[in-house]
Formats: C-alpha cells, structure tokens, sequence
C-alpha cells in the first residue's frame, strides 16, 4: 500500500515538474520569437527610412547636372569648383554599402556648399529665372534630405539601442543583426560656408 502511495506522489511530483518546465520553455521560447521579430521589424524600419533618405538623395543628384550647368554659363573661370561637384556626384553612383553612400554624399553636400559661395559673387546668375527655380527646387530637396535624415538617425537610434539591451544584444548576435550607421553631418558642413567679395 505505502508502495502504491509514494508512486503516486512521485508521478505527481514528476507532472508538476514537467508541467513547470514546459511553461518554462514555452515562456522562453515566446521570449525568443519576440525579441527575434522585434529586431526584424526595426531592422526593417531602418532599411525603410534608408530608402527614404535614398529618395532625395537621388532628387539632388537629377538636379545637380542642370544646377552646375546654369551656374557655369556665368562663371566658367570657376572650373575647380565644377570638377569636385562632378567627382563628388560620380563617387555616389559608385557607393555600394549606406556607410559608402553617406560618406559620397556628405562629399557631394561639401562641394555644393563651395558652389553656393561662387554663386554669391555672381548677381546676374542670381537673377536668371531658370537659376532661381533650380535653387528653390535644391533647396527644398535640401530641406527634404534633412528631414528623412532625422528620421532615419532617430530609427537607427531606436534599433542600436534595442540591440545593445540585454540579453537582447546576446540575441542579435546570435541572428546576424549588425548595428546601422548613422547618418551624421561631417564636420566641416556643421560650419556656414565663408562668403568673400
């Protein structure tokens, strides 16, 4: 009788212990999915204000062409000028990574920026119709770039942090996530361009 009693209190004892071990499991495997699909839905979220960013990226880089072309109808003689804008515009053409892609692009900002300064010694120019469209058109494209940039960089900060959180960091590695980059003025661009007459 006392046999029977102990194995029932052994086989009682036995569920209570599978039953807590498959909570177990199931409460850590919920975990994982979670975590895994939160990393890729902000993994994606990342990609996505990327190709935002691309968008006006590659808006400046149509405008430029006809931007360059107008401005040296009135100041040839500013070759130098013209030869970065264009090597700046070609190193975009050939980034492949969004680490390559920023860094031609803040090229291609610094250049345009040593543009803007030729513009200002030329006030016919800055008269020309064309020219003014063309400007307002770079300028609110400018303004663009900007605000998908913040809101590419705010993304990216979302999902570094996600990943740098433990044991969620433990996590990202195990799966391949990498940290995104962000998309930063270079230091050079933080200061107004200097106008000389």
């Amino acid at each position: 009788m006392h046999w029977g009693r102990d194995m029932g209190k052994t086989l009682k004892t036995l569920l209570i212990v599978a039953g807590i071990l498959i909570l177990i499991l199931f409460i850590s495997f919920s975990y994982l999915k979670g975590t895994y699909n939160s990393l890729v839905t902000m993994d994606e979220s990342v990609k996505g204000a990327w190709a935002q960013v691309e968008n006006q990226l590659q808006r400046r880089y149509d405008l430029i062409p006809n931007y360059v072309e107008t401005v040296k109808g009135y100041a040839s003689h500013e070759k130098d000028v013209f030869v970065k804008v264009t090597e700046a515009r070609s190193k975009i053409a050939g980034a492949g990574s969004v680490s390559d892609k920023i860094k031609a692009n803040n090229q291609l900002s610094s250049a345009l920026s040593r543009l803007l300064v030729v513009v200002e010694r030329y006030p016919d120019l800055k008269a020309n119709t064309n020219f003014i469209r063309l400007q307002d058109e770079l300028a609110g494209t400018e303004n663009r770039i900007a605000v998908e940039r913040r809101r590419f960089n705010e993304t990216v900060k979302v999902y570094n942090i996600k990943m740098r959180i433990f044991p969620t960091n433990i996590m990202a590695g195990m799966f391949g996530f990498e940290k995104a980059t962000f998309f930063e003025v270079p230091k050079e661009r933080q200061e107004a361009p200097k106008v000389k007459f």
